[in-house]
């Protein structure tokens, strides 16, 4: 297993472009299936759970390359439509497959995902949508078995909460659907609108996307398409994080600062100066920053849980107190007593966790358990003095292109062992 070795202290500066979003990679991977022949898929990360999903096309027949941040899937020879347990454990987002595979094939069998342990997220909404539908669904000992006895139709779909897998789920499975489908209570995230920008690219019929009514038409068939990631606004907030614990001054291209509007406001009230020139979005940092007070995850547009652990770092070397409540997850606080061994002032209690803010973190030996309680890890880490070791990267790796060359272009001291 590698760990990377933090020098912390350094001031960072530069700029940095930011890499293609994991969360709309994994979708748009599993939508190539409804395309017959290429798709060329532009600004797709190098990342673990991008690489799953890749082997997943792979093993049910399609051919999927890489030239650098180029992904070219071929859908023409699929044969398989199962997904062995090994390659669904792998990541949670594997069941993003479902409605990819019900729409190509009528049926398919796999069992329930894996990764991250961040409490339950249950699938049911994924499963229930899809009966109303027209999917038939057993169970079966950690197996999903799924097939279409008529024909797939559209539906009238309320969505209990807004779900982003569930809601990718049905805009996957509706598209090629008989009739129409009327997504209520649909997440808004941006990742969702890239979603729907490739299907449309490819045929599809979705208006909506981004708002809380989504409206699919079904068309008989969708063809490949060329398309662009969008970039990873959680990598960004994590850089903005980095910054902002190292006093520092950085410019991030290729963002959309549209989708970071809730982010900005908590670093401005650090005392962060944020910028948008056209080229970028710099972020300057003062030598001491303010505690944000208070931080309430929500569904977008709200604050992003994704973003709620590298911002605890800043917040730990925040003068003040700060307040989070983590209304997402049941269990997003894994990073917070790694964070105390670099001496941060962490209590949770429930979904809250408080942080009163000291002046230094000093160096530890840490360990990471999820992909974004890493990210916070790496930033406590980059103002801690001394030398920290962070072990447990292979969850960072899942969410974060190489990270590690990311920050030493910018002058930190990391290095992957």
């Amino acid at each position: 297993m590698s760990v990377f070795v933090v020098d912390g202290g350094r001031v960072l500066s530069g700029k940095v472009r930011l890499q293609g979003s994991k969360n709309s990679s994994l979708p748009i991977l599993a939508a190539t299936l409804l395309c017959r022949g290429e798709c060329v898929l532009h600004n797709c990360p190098r990342l673990s759970d991008v690489e799953a999903s890749l082997k997943i096309l792979r093993y049910i027949g399609c051919t999927a390359q890489r030239e650098e941040n180029t992904v070219i899937v071929d859908t023409d020879n699929v044969t398989r439509c199962e997904i062995p347990t090994e390659l669904m454990h792998r990541m949670r987002s594997s069941i993003i497959f479902l409605g990819a595979m019900i729409a190509r094939f009528d049926r398919v069998r796999m069992s329930f995902p894996g990764g991250c342990e961040l409490g339950p997220r249950p699938i049911d909404l994924h499963l229930n949508a899809l009966r109303e539908m027209g999917v038939e669904i057993s169970e079966d000992h950690g197996e999903l078995d799924c097939c279409v006895q008529d024909v797939l139709h559209g539906a009238n779909i309320v969505l209990p909460l807004p779900s982003v897998g569930a809601t990718e789920n049905i805009m996957i499975a509706a598209a090629t659907a008989k009739g129409a489908t009327i997504i209520s209570n649909a997440a808004r995230e941006p990742e969702i609108v890239d979603l729907a920008d490739f299907l449309n690219s490819c045929g599809a019929q979705i208006h909506g996307a981004g708002e809380s009514t989504i409206f699919i038409d079904g068309v008989d068939r969708l063809s490949p398409t060329t398309h662009a990631m969008i970039p990873d606004r959680i990598v960004a907030a994590t850089l903005m994080s980095a910054a902002a614990v190292t006093g520092s001054d950085i410019l991030m291209t290729g963002v959309v600062p549209s989708h970071l509007e809730s982010v900005f406001p908590v670093f401005r009230d650090s005392g962060c100066e944020i910028e948008y020139d056209g080229e970028g979005v710099r972020i300057s940092a003062p030598y001491r920053l303010q505690s944000p007070k208070l931080i309430r995850t929500m569904p977008y547009p709200g604050f992003p849980t994704d973003a709620q652990a590298p911002v605890m770092s800043m917040a730990a070397v925040a003068d003040g107190m700060t307040v989070f409540v983590e209304n997402m997850f049941l269990s997003r606080y894994s990073h917070v007593s790694e964070l105390c061994r670099f001496g941060a002032d962490i209590r949770v209690e429930g979904k809250v966790a408080v942080v009163d803010g000291v002046k230094r973190l000093l160096s530890a030996n840490v360990r990471a358990q999820d992909l974004r309680g890493a990210a916070a890890l790496v930033v406590a880490a980059l103002c801690a003095r001394g030398q920290s070791e962070i072990s447990g990267i292979e969850y960072l790796e899942r969410g974060y292109e190489e990270l590690e060359l990311v920050l030493s272009s910018l002058g930190a001291d990391v290095k992957k062992i």
